[in-house]
């Protein structure tokens, strides 16, 4: 019975490992397994900042539902987890009018937020350049993570306390189903079984199922980020959002001034060309994370992206950054690009191969927000438990 569980899920990036957590919760055996010596995707490469205020209202409850498990798990167990809030910072009337709309959705859906006048937001944020603020939005109970460490730590909680099976080092080729259980094996000819498998990684999805792959809407985008040298005596709260996010968020489009204020953009821009805009937030070592931007291709075409950094696309992110906050040094100690999957036509990518194999994938930009509190809604539905309200 060593290698039999409740569930086995694929791939230990923030998904799998989140539904791995939620069927340990359920009080199941589950075995988690990573076809990598260790997670590497775009889990470990991202911005690190989980940020509910930024979604659509189906998503806002999944990002609330996950604020409240990281904040319990950080309670237990360092994952990394910081709390010093969100803001998003207006350059211009547009963007303060929707600030202001978008805090009145958020208020009617019970979640805090506070308006910052102009000199409250230069009081706040030491650097932050008085010509480019006009005023602010800062949500209080979102939080930052340490993205490069964050899964490792909530892994080595998850085996400590939950008694998970985590098996590095097993990239599966054949997932069957044989009446009760559904065999994982990987290249090795290990096998584990589970009488539920969820495919939670793209890579292992396009292994198994390259047809239904190929067929999907996905669609990868490739995300280049910076970090600079350590800031010398120099302190940023929070994850720091401008106005390039304030009129690409998700949240936004809600507002009654979204559409009117989108139309009136100019529709070629280097801006609109590379999917920029500008992002700020301080590491634990003092340095400042810069970012980011967003290039696009079919599932099926990745390699149009490129496996380079683009340095124009890098100077262009510094040349704005410059605008809206003076830092102590711009100098660049790590550059990178991190790859994810999203689909086209829908908010996250859901198939069942038969009964009881269940791919999930394609979260997209959503997965550092969203995915604890979507997995914990996803693994009650699979193990038809008594529906959870979010």
């Amino acid at each position: 019975m060593d290698n039999k569980f409740d569930a086995v899920i694929v791939g230990g990036g923030i998904l799998g490992t989140f539904h791995a957590y939620h069927a340990l919760e359920l009080g199941l055996k589950v075995c988690l397994v990573e076809k990598d010596a260790f997670p590497k995707g775009a889990t470990t490469q991202n911005f690190g900042q989980v940020v509910p205020s930024g979604m659509n209202t189906k998503w806002q409850k999944f990002g609330r539902e996950s604020l409240r498990i990281y904040k319990k798990i950080q309670s237990q167990f360092d994952i990394s987890i910081r709390q010093n809030g969100t803001v998003y910072l207006a350059s211009n009337e547009e963007e303060e009018r929707l600030l202001v709309e978008l805090r009145a959705i958020n208020s009617g859906n019970d979640y805090e937020s506070r308006m910052l006048t102009k000199e409250e937001c230069l009081e706040h944020y030491p650097g932050l350049r008085s010509e480019y603020v006009r005023a602010g939005l800062f949500f209080p109970e979102e939080v930052t993570v340490e993205p490069r460490t964050m899964i490792h730590k909530l892994q080595e909680y998850l085996v400590a306390r939950k008694d998970l099976d985590l098996k590095f080092d097993f990239p599966v080729v054949s997932c069957e189903s044989n009446g009760e259980w559904v065999s994982v094996q990987n290249t090795k000819c290990e096998e584990v079984f589970g009488r539920k498998v969820i495919i939670c990684n793209g890579a292992d999805f396009k292994n198994l199922y390259p047809e239904t792959f190929v067929s999907s809407d996905l669609e990868v985008s490739k995300l280049q980020m910076m970090q600079t040298k350590p800031q010398k005596n120099y302190h940023l709260k929070g994850s720091i959002l401008t106005g390039w996010s304030i009129r690409r968020y998700e949240a936004f489009h809600e507002c009654p001034s979204y559409e009117a204020i989108k139309t009136n953009e100019p529709k070629e821009s280097l801006q609109r060309k590379w999917g920029v805009h500008i992002l700020f937030k301080q590491a634990n070592d003092g340095s400042v994370i810069l970012g980011d931007s967003h290039q696009y291709a079919d599932v099926a075409r990745i390699e149009n992206l490129g496996y380079d950094l683009d340095m124009d696309i890098d100077d262009f992110m510094i040349e704005e950054a410059k605008k809206i906050i003076d830092l102590p040094t711009y100098q660049i100690q790590k550059r990178w690009y991190g790859m994810y999957s999203q689909c086209k036509n829908s908010d996250i990518f859901q198939k069942t191969m038969d009964h009881n194999i269940h791919i999930v994938t394609g979260i997209g930009g959503k997965g550092m927000t969203g995915s604890a509190g979507f997995s914990k809604k996803n693994i009650a539905t699979i193990f038809n438990k008594q529906k959870i309200n979010l």
